[in-house]
Protein backbone atom coordinates (compact mmCIF):
# COMPACT_ATOMS: atom_id res chain seq x y z
CA UNK A 1 0.00 0.00 0.00
CA UNK A 2 1.26 3.49 -0.81
CA UNK A 3 -0.10 6.88 0.24
CA UNK A 4 -3.66 5.51 0.46
CA UNK A 5 -2.93 3.93 3.82
CA UNK A 6 0.04 2.98 5.97
CA UNK A 7 3.01 2.39 3.63
CA UNK A 8 4.22 -1.18 3.91
CA UNK A 9 7.75 -0.83 2.55
CA UNK A 10 9.99 -0.35 5.55
CA UNK A 11 12.74 1.35 3.50
CA UNK A 12 10.34 3.98 2.18
CA UNK A 13 9.06 4.79 5.66
CA UNK A 14 12.59 4.88 7.06
CA UNK A 15 13.72 7.21 4.28
CA UNK A 16 10.94 9.69 5.06
CA UNK A 17 11.79 9.71 8.76
CA UNK A 18 15.52 9.94 8.03
CA UNK A 19 14.93 13.14 6.07
CA UNK A 20 13.80 14.92 9.26
CA UNK A 21 17.24 15.47 10.86
CA UNK A 22 18.77 16.27 7.47
CA UNK A 23 16.13 18.93 6.84
CA UNK A 24 16.57 20.41 10.31
CA UNK A 25 20.35 20.55 9.92
CA UNK A 26 20.12 22.11 6.48
CA UNK A 27 17.82 24.88 7.71
CA UNK A 28 20.11 25.55 10.67
CA UNK A 29 23.10 26.05 8.34
CA UNK A 30 21.06 28.22 5.98
CA UNK A 31 19.80 30.33 8.88
CA UNK A 32 23.31 30.75 10.20
CA UNK A 33 24.37 32.00 6.79
CA UNK A 34 21.52 34.52 6.60
CA UNK A 35 22.38 35.80 10.08
CA UNK A 36 26.00 36.33 9.07
CA UNK A 37 24.74 38.24 6.04
CA UNK A 38 22.93 40.68 8.32
CA UNK A 39 19.41 39.21 8.56
CA UNK A 40 17.54 39.72 11.83
CA UNK A 41 18.41 36.73 14.05
CA UNK A 42 14.95 36.48 15.64
CA UNK A 43 13.22 36.51 12.25
CA UNK A 44 15.59 33.86 10.95
CA UNK A 45 14.97 31.67 14.00
CA UNK A 46 11.21 32.06 13.73
CA UNK A 47 11.21 31.20 10.04
CA UNK A 48 13.44 28.17 10.58
CA UNK A 49 11.28 26.90 13.44
CA UNK A 50 8.11 27.32 11.38
CA UNK A 51 9.57 25.34 8.45
CA UNK A 52 10.87 22.65 10.81
CA UNK A 53 7.40 22.29 12.33
CA UNK A 54 5.83 22.14 8.88
CA UNK A 55 8.19 19.38 7.73
CA UNK A 56 7.93 17.42 10.96
CA UNK A 57 4.15 17.27 11.13
CA UNK A 58 3.71 16.81 7.38
CA UNK A 59 5.91 13.70 7.56
CA UNK A 60 4.21 12.37 10.67
CA UNK A 61 0.74 12.90 9.22
CA UNK A 62 1.68 11.31 5.89
CA UNK A 63 3.08 8.19 7.50
CA UNK A 64 0.22 7.64 9.96
CA UNK A 65 0.97 4.71 12.28
CA UNK A 66 3.25 5.47 15.20
CA UNK A 67 4.52 8.61 13.48
CA UNK A 68 1.10 10.24 13.29
CA UNK A 69 0.29 9.04 16.81
CA UNK A 70 3.39 10.78 18.14
CA UNK A 71 2.40 13.96 16.33
CA UNK A 72 -1.02 13.86 17.96
CA UNK A 73 0.59 13.33 21.38
CA UNK A 74 2.96 16.25 20.80
CA UNK A 75 0.09 18.50 19.76
CA UNK A 76 -1.26 18.39 23.31
CA UNK A 77 1.75 20.40 24.44
CA UNK A 78 1.63 23.16 21.85
CA UNK A 79 0.81 25.72 24.55
CA UNK A 80 4.45 25.31 25.61
CA UNK A 81 5.70 26.61 22.27
CA UNK A 82 7.32 30.07 22.46
CA UNK A 83 4.71 32.73 21.54
CA UNK A 84 6.68 34.02 18.55
CA UNK A 85 6.40 30.59 16.89
CA UNK A 86 2.87 29.76 18.06
CA UNK A 87 0.85 30.53 14.93
CA UNK A 88 2.94 28.32 12.66
CA UNK A 89 2.91 25.44 15.14
CA UNK A 90 -0.81 25.63 15.82
CA UNK A 91 -1.58 25.58 12.11
CA UNK A 92 0.58 22.53 11.48
CA UNK A 93 -0.65 20.73 14.58
CA UNK A 94 -4.29 21.46 13.82
CA UNK A 95 -3.97 19.82 10.41
CA UNK A 96 -2.32 16.80 11.95
CA UNK A 97 -5.23 16.14 14.32
CA UNK A 98 -7.46 15.18 11.41
CA UNK A 99 -5.14 14.86 8.42
CA UNK A 100 -4.24 11.73 6.54
CA UNK A 101 -5.20 10.23 3.17
CA UNK A 102 -7.85 7.46 3.43
CA UNK A 103 -7.30 3.90 2.31
CA UNK A 104 -9.26 2.89 -0.80
CA UNK A 105 -12.74 1.44 -0.34
CA UNK A 106 -11.56 -1.94 -1.68
CA UNK A 107 -9.00 -2.18 1.13
CA UNK A 108 -11.58 -1.27 3.77
CA UNK A 109 -13.94 -3.89 2.32
CA UNK A 110 -11.18 -6.51 2.48
CA UNK A 111 -10.52 -5.77 6.16
CA UNK A 112 -14.26 -5.90 6.93
CA UNK A 113 -14.58 -9.25 5.17
CA UNK A 114 -11.60 -10.67 7.05
CA UNK A 115 -12.89 -9.46 10.42
CA UNK A 116 -16.70 -9.75 10.16
CA UNK A 117 -16.98 -12.51 7.56
CA UNK A 118 -17.62 -12.58 3.81
CA UNK A 119 -21.26 -11.66 4.43
CA UNK A 120 -20.34 -8.50 6.33
CA UNK A 121 -22.63 -6.32 4.23
CA UNK A 122 -25.63 -8.21 5.59
CA UNK A 123 -24.86 -6.87 9.05
CA UNK A 124 -25.47 -3.32 7.83
CA UNK A 125 -28.52 -1.70 6.28
CA UNK A 126 -26.13 0.77 4.64
CA UNK A 127 -22.40 1.51 4.69
CA UNK A 128 -20.73 4.72 3.49
CA UNK A 129 -17.48 3.93 1.69
CA UNK A 130 -16.21 7.48 2.18
CA UNK A 131 -14.58 7.71 5.65
CA UNK A 132 -15.70 10.54 7.91
CA UNK A 133 -12.54 10.60 10.02
CA UNK A 134 -8.95 9.46 9.81
CA UNK A 135 -6.94 8.36 12.83
CA UNK A 136 -3.42 7.13 13.43
CA UNK A 137 -4.25 3.41 13.18
CA UNK A 138 -7.48 3.38 11.21
CA UNK A 139 -10.37 5.32 9.73
CA UNK A 140 -14.02 5.71 10.65
CA UNK A 141 -17.01 5.12 8.37
CA UNK A 142 -20.61 6.02 8.98
CA UNK A 143 -23.12 3.19 8.58
CA UNK A 144 -26.53 1.90 9.67
CA UNK A 145 -26.63 -1.40 11.56
CA UNK A 146 -29.12 -4.03 10.46
CA UNK A 147 -31.50 -3.04 13.28
CA UNK A 148 -31.60 0.61 12.18
CA UNK A 149 -29.06 2.07 14.61
CA UNK A 150 -26.63 4.67 13.23
CA UNK A 151 -23.11 3.41 13.90
CA UNK A 152 -19.47 4.43 13.56
CA UNK A 153 -17.28 1.70 12.05
CA UNK A 154 -13.57 1.96 12.80
CA UNK A 155 -11.46 -0.04 10.33
CA UNK A 156 -7.76 -0.55 11.02
CA UNK A 157 -5.24 0.10 8.29
CA UNK A 158 -3.56 -3.08 7.00
CA UNK A 159 -0.08 -3.35 8.46
CA UNK A 160 -0.76 -0.79 11.18
CA UNK A 161 0.81 -2.96 13.88
CA UNK A 162 4.08 -3.44 11.97
CA UNK A 163 4.32 0.22 10.99
CA UNK A 164 3.52 1.36 14.52
CA UNK A 165 6.41 -0.52 16.06
CA UNK A 166 8.87 0.38 13.31
CA UNK A 167 7.99 4.08 13.41
CA UNK A 168 8.36 4.44 17.16
CA UNK A 169 11.64 2.54 17.22
CA UNK A 170 13.11 4.88 14.63
CA UNK A 171 11.60 8.02 16.10
CA UNK A 172 13.36 7.26 19.39
CA UNK A 173 16.61 7.95 17.55
CA UNK A 174 15.40 11.41 16.53
CA UNK A 175 13.86 12.41 19.87
CA UNK A 176 16.26 15.33 20.24
CA UNK A 177 14.64 17.12 17.29
CA UNK A 178 11.38 17.58 19.13
CA UNK A 179 13.06 19.46 21.96
CA UNK A 180 13.78 22.32 19.56
CA UNK A 181 10.06 22.58 18.77
CA UNK A 182 8.56 21.96 22.19
CA UNK A 183 10.89 23.22 24.94
CA UNK A 184 10.67 21.38 28.23
CA UNK A 185 9.21 18.16 26.81
CA UNK A 186 11.14 14.94 27.39
CA UNK A 187 10.38 13.57 23.93
CA UNK A 188 12.52 10.45 24.41
CA UNK A 189 10.49 9.41 27.46
CA UNK A 190 7.25 10.22 25.64
CA UNK A 191 8.18 8.08 22.63
CA UNK A 192 9.22 5.19 24.89
CA UNK A 193 5.92 5.38 26.73
CA UNK A 194 3.95 5.59 23.49
CA UNK A 195 5.64 2.48 22.16
CA UNK A 196 4.86 0.55 25.34
CA UNK A 197 1.24 1.68 25.28
CA UNK A 198 0.39 1.90 21.58
CA UNK A 199 1.18 -1.71 20.79
CA UNK A 200 -1.86 -2.59 22.90
CA UNK A 201 -4.09 -0.42 20.70
CA UNK A 202 -3.86 -2.60 17.62
CA UNK A 203 -6.38 -5.09 19.06
CA UNK A 204 -9.77 -3.41 18.87
CA UNK A 205 -11.30 -6.10 21.07
CA UNK A 206 -9.38 -4.68 24.04
CA UNK A 207 -10.56 -1.19 23.09
CA UNK A 208 -14.15 -2.49 22.97
CA UNK A 209 -13.78 -3.90 26.50
CA UNK A 210 -12.48 -0.55 27.75
CA UNK A 211 -15.33 1.30 26.05
CA UNK A 212 -17.93 -1.02 27.57
CA UNK A 213 -16.48 -0.41 31.03
CA UNK A 214 -16.59 3.38 30.61
CA UNK A 215 -20.09 3.19 29.12
CA UNK A 216 -21.37 1.16 32.05
CA UNK A 217 -19.98 3.69 34.52
CA UNK A 218 -20.66 7.00 32.77
CA UNK A 219 -23.06 6.59 29.82
CA UNK A 220 -26.18 7.70 31.70
CA UNK A 221 -24.66 10.74 33.38
CA UNK A 222 -26.10 14.23 32.88
CA UNK A 223 -22.81 15.65 31.61
CA UNK A 224 -21.09 12.78 29.75
CA UNK A 225 -22.11 10.13 27.23
CA UNK A 226 -20.03 7.12 26.17
CA UNK A 227 -21.28 5.36 23.00
CA UNK A 228 -22.25 1.72 23.34
CA UNK A 229 -20.27 -1.01 21.55
CA UNK A 230 -22.32 -2.76 18.86
CA UNK A 231 -19.75 -5.29 17.59
CA UNK A 232 -16.00 -5.80 17.67
CA UNK A 233 -13.20 -7.82 16.10
CA UNK A 234 -9.39 -7.49 16.29
CA UNK A 235 -9.29 -4.86 13.51
CA UNK A 236 -12.88 -3.57 13.33
CA UNK A 237 -14.93 -1.79 16.00
CA UNK A 238 -18.60 -0.85 15.56
CA UNK A 239 -20.02 1.70 18.00
CA UNK A 240 -23.09 3.85 18.45
CA UNK A 241 -22.86 6.95 16.26
CA UNK A 242 -22.57 10.30 18.03
CA UNK A 243 -23.52 13.61 16.42
CA UNK A 244 -21.47 16.46 17.79
CA UNK A 245 -18.73 19.04 17.31
CA UNK A 246 -15.17 17.85 18.07
CA UNK A 247 -13.73 19.71 21.02
CA UNK A 248 -10.63 20.43 18.97
CA UNK A 249 -12.59 22.83 16.77
CA UNK A 250 -13.32 25.22 19.62
CA UNK A 251 -10.07 24.94 21.53
CA UNK A 252 -7.84 27.93 20.89
CA UNK A 253 -10.72 30.33 20.24
CA UNK A 254 -11.92 32.77 22.92
CA UNK A 255 -15.40 32.49 24.39
CA UNK A 256 -17.72 35.08 22.85
CA UNK A 257 -19.59 35.87 26.07
CA UNK A 258 -20.04 34.83 29.71
CA UNK A 259 -22.62 32.17 28.83
CA UNK A 260 -20.27 30.43 26.42
CA UNK A 261 -17.46 30.66 28.98
CA UNK A 262 -19.71 29.02 31.59
CA UNK A 263 -20.46 26.14 29.21
CA UNK A 264 -16.76 25.81 28.42
CA UNK A 265 -15.87 25.69 32.12
CA UNK A 266 -18.57 23.06 32.74
CA UNK A 267 -17.24 20.83 29.94
CA UNK A 268 -13.71 21.20 31.28
CA UNK A 269 -14.91 20.20 34.74
CA UNK A 270 -16.55 17.09 33.22
CA UNK A 271 -13.25 16.06 31.63
CA UNK A 272 -11.33 16.55 34.88
CA UNK A 273 -14.03 14.75 36.88
CA UNK A 274 -13.99 11.75 34.53
CA UNK A 275 -10.20 11.61 34.57
CA UNK A 276 -10.03 11.44 38.36
CA UNK A 277 -13.18 9.33 38.87
CA UNK A 278 -12.51 6.45 36.49
CA UNK A 279 -9.47 4.90 38.23
CA UNK A 280 -11.38 4.45 41.50
CA UNK A 281 -14.69 3.45 39.87
CA UNK A 282 -13.58 1.08 37.09
CA UNK A 283 -9.80 0.72 37.52
CA UNK A 284 -9.08 2.43 34.18
CA UNK A 285 -7.63 5.78 33.12
CA UNK A 286 -8.17 7.16 29.61
CA UNK A 287 -4.53 7.65 28.57
CA UNK A 288 -4.84 9.64 25.34
CA UNK A 289 -5.27 13.27 26.38
CA UNK A 290 -6.17 15.24 23.30
CA UNK A 291 -9.35 17.16 22.41
CA UNK A 292 -10.22 14.89 19.49
CA UNK A 293 -11.49 12.34 21.99
CA UNK A 294 -14.44 14.51 23.06
CA UNK A 295 -17.45 15.81 21.14
CA UNK A 296 -19.88 18.52 22.18
CA UNK A 297 -23.22 16.75 21.58
CA UNK A 298 -26.47 18.32 20.43
CA UNK A 299 -28.01 17.85 23.88
CA UNK A 300 -25.20 19.81 25.54
CA UNK A 301 -23.34 16.84 27.00
CA UNK A 302 -19.84 15.73 26.12
CA UNK A 303 -19.39 12.54 24.15
CA UNK A 304 -16.25 10.55 24.95
CA UNK A 305 -14.71 8.36 22.25
CA UNK A 306 -11.58 6.35 21.37
CA UNK A 307 -10.63 3.98 24.19
CA UNK A 308 -7.60 2.32 22.63
CA UNK A 309 -5.09 4.00 24.94
CA UNK A 310 -6.25 3.14 28.44
CA UNK A 311 -4.09 2.55 31.53
CA UNK A 312 -5.14 -0.24 33.84
CA UNK A 313 -5.18 0.90 37.47
CA UNK A 314 -7.04 -1.88 39.29
CA UNK A 315 -6.38 -0.26 42.67
CA UNK A 316 -7.08 3.27 41.49
CA UNK A 317 -4.44 5.99 41.31
CA UNK A 318 -1.40 4.60 43.16
CA UNK A 319 -1.52 5.79 46.80
CA UNK A 320 2.02 7.16 46.65
CA UNK A 321 1.01 9.42 43.75
CA UNK A 322 -1.96 10.61 45.77
CA UNK A 323 0.41 11.47 48.62
CA UNK A 324 2.76 13.26 46.22
CA UNK A 325 -0.09 15.38 44.84
CA UNK A 326 -1.37 16.17 48.33
CA UNK A 327 2.03 17.23 49.64
CA UNK A 328 2.70 19.29 46.51
CA UNK A 329 -0.71 20.95 46.77
CA UNK A 330 0.04 21.95 50.35
CA UNK A 331 3.53 23.19 49.47
CA UNK A 332 5.32 20.58 51.58
CA UNK A 333 8.63 18.97 50.66
CA UNK A 334 8.39 15.76 48.63
CA UNK A 335 11.99 14.65 49.00
CA UNK A 336 11.59 12.56 52.17
CA UNK A 337 8.64 10.65 50.71
CA UNK A 338 10.41 10.00 47.41
CA UNK A 339 13.57 8.82 49.16
CA UNK A 340 11.47 6.54 51.39
CA UNK A 341 9.77 5.03 48.33
CA UNK A 342 13.06 4.59 46.47
CA UNK A 343 12.16 7.12 43.77
CA UNK A 344 14.98 9.50 44.70
CA UNK A 345 18.50 8.81 45.90
CA UNK A 346 19.23 10.17 49.41
CA UNK A 347 22.25 12.06 48.06
CA UNK A 348 20.51 13.54 45.00
CA UNK A 349 22.18 16.97 44.73
CA UNK A 350 19.92 20.00 45.06
CA UNK A 351 16.76 18.08 44.17
CA UNK A 352 13.87 20.52 44.18
CA UNK A 353 11.03 18.11 43.44
CA UNK A 354 8.27 20.39 44.66
CA UNK A 355 9.21 23.02 42.12
CA UNK A 356 9.81 20.36 39.46
CA UNK A 357 6.25 19.04 39.90
CA UNK A 358 5.05 22.59 39.30
CA UNK A 359 2.17 22.41 36.83
CA UNK A 360 0.64 19.30 38.40
CA UNK A 361 0.23 20.98 41.77
CA UNK A 362 -0.79 24.49 40.74
CA UNK A 363 -4.50 23.66 40.09
CA UNK A 364 -4.72 21.96 43.49
CA UNK A 365 -3.55 24.99 45.46
CA UNK A 366 -6.72 27.07 45.16
CA UNK A 367 -10.49 26.45 45.03
CA UNK A 368 -10.73 27.33 41.33
CA UNK A 369 -7.89 27.42 38.84
CA UNK A 370 -7.75 29.38 35.58
CA UNK A 371 -5.97 27.36 32.87
CA UNK A 372 -4.39 29.67 30.29
CA UNK A 373 -1.79 29.48 27.54
CA UNK A 374 0.29 32.04 29.39
CA UNK A 375 0.38 29.79 32.46
CA UNK A 376 1.36 26.75 30.39
CA UNK A 377 4.00 28.72 28.53
CA UNK A 378 5.55 29.73 31.85
CA UNK A 379 5.65 26.07 32.85
CA UNK A 380 7.42 25.18 29.62
CA UNK A 381 9.93 28.00 30.02
CA UNK A 382 10.57 26.99 33.64
CA UNK A 383 11.24 23.37 32.75
CA UNK A 384 13.36 24.24 29.70
CA UNK A 385 15.49 26.90 31.40
CA UNK A 386 19.06 25.77 30.60
CA UNK A 387 20.62 28.07 33.20
CA UNK A 388 19.07 26.23 36.13
CA UNK A 389 21.20 23.09 36.16
CA UNK A 390 20.09 21.98 39.61
CA UNK A 391 16.47 22.13 38.52
CA UNK A 392 17.23 20.21 35.32
CA UNK A 393 19.01 17.58 37.39
CA UNK A 394 15.94 17.00 39.53
CA UNK A 395 14.05 15.34 36.68
CA UNK A 396 17.01 13.13 35.84
CA UNK A 397 17.43 12.12 39.50
CA UNK A 398 13.84 10.88 39.82
CA UNK A 399 13.23 7.18 39.23
CA UNK A 400 9.46 6.79 39.07
CA UNK A 401 7.93 3.47 37.96
CA UNK A 402 6.56 3.54 34.38
CA UNK A 403 2.94 3.25 35.53
CA UNK A 404 3.42 6.31 37.76
CA UNK A 405 5.01 8.27 34.92
CA UNK A 406 2.05 7.40 32.68
CA UNK A 407 -0.47 8.77 35.19
CA UNK A 408 1.54 11.98 35.63
CA UNK A 409 1.86 12.39 31.88
CA UNK A 410 -1.89 11.98 31.38
CA UNK A 411 -2.57 14.58 34.07
CA UNK A 412 -0.08 17.03 32.58
CA UNK A 413 -1.40 16.35 29.08
CA UNK A 414 -4.95 17.26 30.05
CA UNK A 415 -3.71 20.38 31.80
CA UNK A 416 -2.03 21.40 28.57
CA UNK A 417 -5.30 20.85 26.69
CA UNK A 418 -7.28 22.89 29.21
CA UNK A 419 -4.68 25.66 28.99
CA UNK A 420 -5.37 25.89 25.25
CA UNK A 421 -9.09 26.15 26.05
CA UNK A 422 -8.78 29.04 28.55
CA UNK A 423 -11.12 27.71 31.22
CA UNK A 424 -11.62 27.76 34.98
CA UNK A 425 -12.11 24.52 36.94
CA UNK A 426 -12.43 23.68 40.62
CA UNK A 427 -9.86 20.91 40.35
CA UNK A 428 -9.17 20.63 44.09
CA UNK A 429 -12.80 19.94 44.95
CA UNK A 430 -13.03 17.28 42.23
CA UNK A 431 -9.90 15.54 43.48
CA UNK A 432 -11.14 15.64 47.07
CA UNK A 433 -14.40 13.97 45.99
CA UNK A 434 -13.02 11.48 43.52
CA UNK A 435 -9.59 10.37 44.75
CA UNK A 436 -9.56 8.17 47.86
CA UNK A 437 -6.85 9.17 50.32
CA UNK A 438 -6.35 12.72 49.06
CA UNK A 439 -8.26 14.36 51.90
Amino acid sequence: MGDDGIPQRGMARSARLAMLPLGFAGRAVAGWGRSLAGADADEVAAGTAARNAEQLFAVLGKLKGGAMKLGQALSVYDAMVPPEFADAYHEALGRLQTAGPPMPAREAHRVLAEQLGSGWRGRFSSFDDEPVASASLGQVHRAVWHDGRAVAVKVQYPGADVALDADLRQLQRFAGLFGTLLPGLDARALIHELRERMLEEVDYRAEADHQRAFAAAFADGPDLHVPSVVASAPKVLVSEWLDGVPLGRVIGTPAVDDDEQAVRDAHAATIVDTMFASPAEIGLLHADPHPGNFLVLDDGRLGMIDFGAVARLPDGIPPVLVRILRLAADGESLNDLLVEEGFLAPDAPDADVLRWVGALADPLREPEFHFTRAWMSRQGARVANPTNRAFQGTGRALNLPPEHVLVLRVLSGWMAVLAQWDCTVGVRGIVERRVPGFC
